[in-house]
């Protein structure tokens, strides 16, 4: 088990972590909770030890291996699929010292570096490595396409990959969700409840908490707080608590008043001195007990629109993408008033496209936009955040922001707009650069706000937000007097706000009947269905198929079998001896696998009994290498071949 004892952590001046205690069992699925800026990164260095505590000890057991998400961006050639294998630490390092041994000539350390590769799960590591990687919707052709040929939404997806792939004790997740659609958020979902590993995962994500975790922490005002059960349960718990709090902290009050008028009255009576005294000792020693003070007491509301045209956008015909590539056609709707339309889709559909189109980002390839008289569109997404600058502070933001797009004001009325989300005193002032992910989100919000919209256009708003935030945001468009195109794969989200919802799958946009549950069924339909139709892809085909021309004439059916014939008789003996050469191969390599688990098998039992000699061990490595390399020779072998028999089948099928 990982146990903190009492442990004080702080960044720079402010401590996130005051005299902390809490254990974290073997196997636990745990939430970590709190408000942005609460220190739950914080927390997260100091269990993989990469900050120090400033008081109080972090135990990790020493033989616990912590696999985490590197935040970085990755930038190489590398393919995707290697690039995600190296997140198995320990087949690497196995890989390592089997190449030192081969360079060495060392049969001896090259049997123990088989031992260790097959311990390691060499022989399906780079299935497992693909497997994440279509999890999290890459496609086939993605696999081996380099780490810099994607973008950085899926960058951070090979990272996710790479960290899964580690066959950690400890599983340290920093907000994975973001990023993902919801057919992959449902594939981790279930990739994480299978995980034996003690996870501790940090999500803005109640449904995904709920799926996943079953103990919750709750890092609050520096303190940290278990509660048994999902994000649901932990907010019943805590709602409970503070209810008893806030009945304690009545109580004392009502008892120091009453201890204090007592003060007020007999402290100046010789008879009720001593009475008195007492009265101000025990007011002194009492404990006072805080009020209770939440963080959810941040709330906006979108200002009333101008006008609100109906409808606010026609499209017709509309086709989207970029330079002669479609990606979505023939869009046939409009976006009337008060609608609350959830734009769903699997990443790579074109949602996003499609998003770009309607605002004016990008132009589109065909097809009419008509927009309402007055329509303005306030639209946020996650480049709004990365087109901040670095050294502009919130107010020079909004200020430049008002004038820009209006309505225009005066810099107090500015400052007194920012204060409601959260930008008070000198932190309007405070650099950009230096803002945390959800800061900047307030940010843009407030510039959307600001801007009175008639359409909110939201793709993924939810990216970095607190759970306060995002309840702030739900709530914030019940108010909202105009209407909502939301892209997001915060279900939570997607139920409070949308009444329908629209697909955009097989490049086209179309109705969705249905509930989020509803789509969720569908996306399983689907992919059995992708997976039957691969399958009958990869399979024979048997069935002769008929000429375009229509049903054959009887008097030359017999002559075309008889050419069918000949073609079937001349096509096998070509490919007969490929196929028993592939055959023999086949049957070698079964061999050579066999051949190779029973010498492994050998090593780890001398080395466990210590009965294998020296000159054995080294026998055994060198005998162990030589499989290798013939087994890599024959692998090499098998695909050629292969590739032989693929051609010579796509020329006989050719008419």
């Amino acid at each position: 088990m990982s146990t903190l004892r009492d442990v004080t952590l702080r960044r720079g001046v402010k401590v996130v972590l005051q005299g902390a205690s809490v254990t974290l069992n073997p196997g636990e699925k745990i939430g970590l909770v709190g408000r942005n800026g609460a220190g739950k990164s914080s927390l997260f260095l100091a269990l993989s030890g990469r900050l120090e505590t400033d008081a109080g000890e972090v135990e990790v057991p020493s033989h616990w291996r912590v696999g985490e998400v590197e935040q970085h961006m990755p930038e190489t050639e590398q393919a995707a699929t290697d690039f995600v294998l190296e997140g198995d630490r320990v087949l690497m390092a196995a890989h390592a010292a089997l190449a030192a041994a081969e360079a060495a000539q060392d049969g001896h350390a090259m049997a123990e570096a088989h031992a260790a590769l097959a311990q390691a799960g060499s022989f399906d590591a780079r299935s497992r490595a693909q497997t994440l990687l279509m999890g999290l919707g890459f496609t086939v052709g993605q696999l081996d396409s380099p780490v810099n040929s994607f973008s950085g939404g899926w960058r951070m997806r090979l990272q996710l990959a790479r960290a899964l792939m580690c066959p950690a004790e400890l599983l340290l997740l920093d907000e994975p969700t973001n990023h993902l659609d919801l057919d992959a958020l449902v594939w981790l979902e279930a990739w994480l409840q299978r995980h034996p590993a003690t996870l501790l995962v940090i999500s803005h994500d109640r449904e995904f908490l709920d799926a996943v975790t079953k103990v919750t922490l709750h890092l609050e005002d520096a303190r940290l707080s278990r509660y048994g059960g999902h994000y649901t349960a932990f907010e019943s718990m805590r709602a409970e608590r503070l209810l008893q709090q806030q009945a304690a902290f009545d109580r004392q009050q009502d008892r120091m008043a009453q201890l204090q008028r007592f003060i007020d009255r007999f402290k100046a009576k010789a008879s009720k001195a001593k009475q008195a005294q007492s009265r101000v000792k025990a007011l002194a020693r009492m404990e006072k007990l805080a009020p209770v003070l939440t963080a959810s007491d941040f709330s906006f509301d979108f200002r009333e629109p101008a006008s609100v045209p109906n409808p606010m956008i026609s499209l017709r015909d509309l086709h989207c993408g970029y330079g002669q590539q479609v990606v979505v056609r023939g869009v046939q709707r409009s976006v009337l008033a008060g609608q609350r339309i959830g734009i769903l889709g699997a990443n790579g559909q074109g949602k996003s496209t499609f998003i770009k189109t309607l605002v004016g980002e990008i132009a589109a390839l065909g097809g009419t936009k008509v927009e309402g008289k007055g329509l303005a569109i306030g639209y946020f997404a996650q480049q709004e955040m990365d087109l901040l600058q670095d050294d502009d502070t919130p107010l020079q933001v909004l200020v430049r922001w008002a004038r820009e797009r209006g309505p225009d004001a005066r810099e107090q009325e500015l400052r007194d707009f920012l204060g409601q989300f959260r930008f008070t005193g000198d932190q309007v002032l405070q650099a950009v650069g230096t803002l945390s992910g959800g800061e900047r989100a307030r940010l843009v919000l407030a510039m959307i706000v600001w801007q009175r919209p008639n359409l909110l256009v939201l793709d993924e708003p939810t990216n970095h937000l607190d759970p306060q935030t995002r309840e702030a945001l739900s709530l914030a468009h019940t108010g909202f007097e105009g209407s909502v195109l939301l892209v997001s794969h915060d279900r939570a989200l997607l139920r409070e706000v949308c009444d329908e919802f629209w697909l955009v799958a097989g490049g086209t946009l179309q109705p969705f009947d249905g509930d989020l549950d509803d789509y969720q069924r569908w996306l399983a339909e689907e992919h059995r269905a992708r997976s039957a139709q691969r399958l009958s892809k990869e399979a024979p085909s048997h069935t002769p198929v008929a000429a375009s021309g229509g049903p054959q004439a009887p008097s030359h059916r017999r002559e075309d079998r008889k050419a069918a014939a000949a073609a079937r008789q001349e096509m096998a003996q070509r490919t007969r001896p490929l196929k028993q050469e592939l055959q023999r191969i086949e049957d070698r390599l079964a061999a050579i696998v066999e051949q190779r688990a029973a010498l492994e098998a050998r090593v780890l039992q001398g080395s466990a009994a210590g009965g294998l000699s020296a000159a054995d061990r080294a026998e055994t490595g060198r005998t162990l290498h030589g499989l290798q390399e013939e087994e890599a020779a024959l692998e090499h072998r098998w695909l050629e071949l292969g590739q032989t028999l693929q051609e010579l089948q796509a020329q006989d099928a050719t008419p």
